[in-house]
């Protein structure tokens, strides 16, 4: 079961030239700055745009041999786009009459999706009088009444304040985990990224920089963005143990231990982390006792790579089967003979690990 996009147009400004698949169901993140075809790529999945050259193939089925509004795709924009005469009720159920009624099939129902976005209090109001949170979650309501076989994402969160951002990633993640619809999303957001993607293509000047399994792609020292305030290990984990008199939680991480910040979540549960490479310290020897680190994690360094212009280098250090990133500079690198294949201690704080 698989996603596979191959496009080839060209614009003005410049040529794309895209192919890619992911596995399905799951959420594939198109990441990369402005301009660099998320949209165009977006646009040619859902038909919208009649490129040169385009093949959409959906779990077997050719997408792309069909008129845009065959295709069973819905599509969540950035400003939901709600008709403002109508209530919420009235907007979801438009959604619900768009829906294919060839073979009755209901791939999500009206009460359930209701109750998966939290919306049953907004149901009598009209679109003026809902945050922009809250338009967004209704947004995605209709287009999932829709019945698509696959859900397009352009940006849903980018016009919210930080509040309403945190106020709705918590409704996308429940999209992701209890439906088994596939997911385009379009973002800018490393945050929203290591939260929701399942897979991740990254994209500059209309052609795939990588592509694959959010973890692995985050993870590596030989890409652009590994410079940057982005660069950051993203950790499927399980819930191992509370150590509620001192305020931690431990994780498992691959089989490696990570503390964190107390949280609320039972033993057993799975969520995920994200370690900033910039937070990750290393050391060649044996760590100091007596310091507020609590996750000093020996590893061996896997790969390492200089920015083009000398100022930092970037350590991938695997810890079992966990792959954690640190931020060092060349200096660094040369004082403590940094290379791959050398045993080092990866360190950080509990604190700077971000809990999803």
């Amino acid at each position: 079961m698989t996603l596979s996009v191959l496009l080839k147009h060209t614009f003005p400004a410049f040529a794309a030239d895209v192919e890619f698949s992911a596995p399905t169901p799951g959420v594939v993140a198109l990441f990369g700055p402005s301009g660099c075809g998320k949209s165009t790529v977006m646009s040619a999945i859902s038909g919208l745009l009649k490129a040169e050259e385009a093949k959409v193939v959906l779990d077997g089925k050719v997408l792309s041999d069909l008129a845009p509004a065959d295709r069973r795709v819905g599509v969540v924009f950035q400003d939901g786009r709600l008709f403002p005469h109508m209530t919420v009720a009235s907007n979801l159920h438009y959604g619900l009459r768009r829906a294919p009624k060839a073979n009755g099939r209901q791939r999500v129902g009206f009460d359930e999706t209701v109750e998966l976005l939290g919306i049953g209090h907004l149901l009598d109001r009209k679109p003026r009088r809902l945050s922009g949170g809250e338009r967004q979650r209704v947004a995605i309501g209709r287009a999932l009444l829709c019945q698509p076989d696959l859900l397009l994402m352009d940006e849903p969160l980018s016009a919210l304040d930080a509040t309403r951002k945190h106020e709705i990633l918590p409704f996308l993640k429940r999209l992701h985990d209890d439906l088994d619809i596939p997911i385009v999303l379009i973002s800018h957001s490393i945050e929203e990224v290591a939260q929701l993607a399942d897979t991740l293509v990254l994209l500059d000047q209309g052609r795939v920089v990588a592509a694959g399994p959010v973890s692995e792609i985050l993870a590596r020292a030989d890409l652009p963005f590994a410079s940057s305030i982005n660069a950051g290990a993203v950790l499927s984990v399980t819930v191992k143990a509370h150590h509620e008199s001192r305020w931690l939680t431990e994780l498992d991480a691959h089989g490696a231990s990570v503390f964190v910040p107390i949280c609320p979540e039972p033993v057993g549960a799975r969520m995920r982390i994200r370690i900033p490479a910039n937070e990750v310290v290393l050391g060649i020897k044996a760590p100091p006792e007596n310091v507020s680190t609590n996750n000093m994690l020996l590893g061996t360094v896997r790969n390492l790579r200089e920015t083009a212009d000398k100022t930092m280098a970037m350590a991938e250090v695997m810890v079992g089967d966990a792959l954690i990133l640190s931020q060092l500079t060349p200096d660094s690198v040369m004082d403590l003979g940094i290379a791959p294949g050398t045993s080092a201690y990866a360190m950080f704080k509990s604190i700077g690990v971000q809990v999803f």
